[in-house]
Formats: structure tokens, sequence, C-alpha cells
């Protein structure tokens, strides 16, 4: 039997940073995020509120400032090696995020199977968010499901990886995690912990692992 391997972005790919992150500190705008971030982490607002607030920060977010966020994010090291084993062993990998989907997309390149994020306007925005189109924690089980049907497995055959509140549901839905840099609540539903910056040391904790 394969497996999906089903990765989070937000604090997981990325160490101790976010897309929106990334994404507003080209814009000028760490202030402004750092404000939006806590408030999400506190959960004085939910995943569709974070969205709205965050595309009015971007107004003038272009597609060279998100090429410049993505190319400059401190991403963990060996993500391509990791993701380059995991399709070599004949298994699959996604990337599952509550970030801005013209973002989490561009991980395709490296090797993800598939990328998923919340809906946006195309950039530079001209439209409103919808709110339906924003991912919940709840939304990444639906995904992960998706991709299962897709790729002909179960949730048995899953392994996720992340770091907060919002992978606990996807946690609690499959036999094996792994908890990247994670706090010691989150840390404590995983199956595994992982600390450190190199993808490839996180996933040789499940490499063998069934």
């Amino acid at each position: 039997m394969t497996r999906l391997h089903l990765f989070d972005l937000d604090g997981t790919l990325l160490h101790r940073s976010a897309a929106p992150v990334e994404i507003s500190r080209q814009l000028g705008l760490d202030h402004e995020i750092a404000e939006l971030e806590r408030d999400f982490v506190t959960r004085r607002i939910d995943s569709r509120i974070y969205a709205q607030r965050v595309h009015g920060l971007w107004t003038g977010l272009t597609e060279i400032h998100v090429a410049a966020a993505f190319e400059a994010a401190p991403w963990l090291r060996r993500i391509q090696d990791t993701w380059a084993e995991i399709r070599d062993r004949g298994e699959y990998c996604a990337v599952i995020s509550l970030s801005p989907s013209f973002f989490v997309e561009r991980l395709t390149a490296w090797g993800a199977h598939a990328a998923y994020g919340s809906l946006f306007p195309q950039v530079p925005f001209a439209e409103p968010v919808d709110p339906a189109g924003i991912l919940t924690p709840a939304a990444k089980v639906e995904i992960a499901d998706g991709l299962c049907a897709r790729f002909g497995l179960t949730r048995a055959d899953c392994v996720a990886y992340g770091d907060s509140l919002s992978d606990a549901d996807l946690f609690g839905s499959v036999p094996i995690s792994v908890a990247v840099n994670a706090d010691q609540h989150v840390a404590a539903l995983a199956t595994h912990s992982y600390t450190g910056q190199d993808l490839w040391d996180a996933y040789e904790l499940v490499r063998h692992a069934r």
C-alpha cells in the first residue's frame, strides 16, 4: 500500500512564519500583519475574517510581490528532496493551507502532487474576497478525503504534518501525524514531534512507519 503525506504550510514548511506575513513584508505592512496574526492565533477572529482583513491590507499587491515573498520566505531545508523521495517511493504528497492559494499553489513546482489554499481574487485585486472560498481547519479534513478518493487511498493511509491548532482536526482524522516546530499542546496531539529546520529530518520520523 502507498501513502499520502499531507503538509501544512504556515509554521510547518515555513519556519516561524506564514505566507501572509511574508507577503505583507514585501508591502511594508509588518506591523499590520503582526496584529492580525495575534488576533487569529488567540482566536479573536476566524480564518474568514482574517482573510477579509488581509485582503483589505493588500490593495497594492502584485504578482511581483508574491514572487518575491515566495523567494525570500524562510523555508525549511530539503523540502524538494523530501518530496522527490516520497514520489520515488510511489507515495503522494500534498499541501493544505489556510493561506492564499495563489501562494500555496506555487509548491506544485517543487514536487507536491497537489496544493490547496484559500481562494482569493486574482492579483492585483479587483474584487472582494468571497468568504465561502476561505478554508477552515475542518476543510483540511474534507480536502484530505478528496485527495484520498483521487489517489485510491483512505484516511488510514495518510500522514499529516502541522504545527498549530488549525491542524488539530486533521491530526485527529489520520493514524500518523508529525508536529513540526509546534507548541506543547499541538505536539501532544501528534504521533511524533520534530523541532528543527530540515523537512527531511521530520519525514525520517515516519519514513518507514505504518
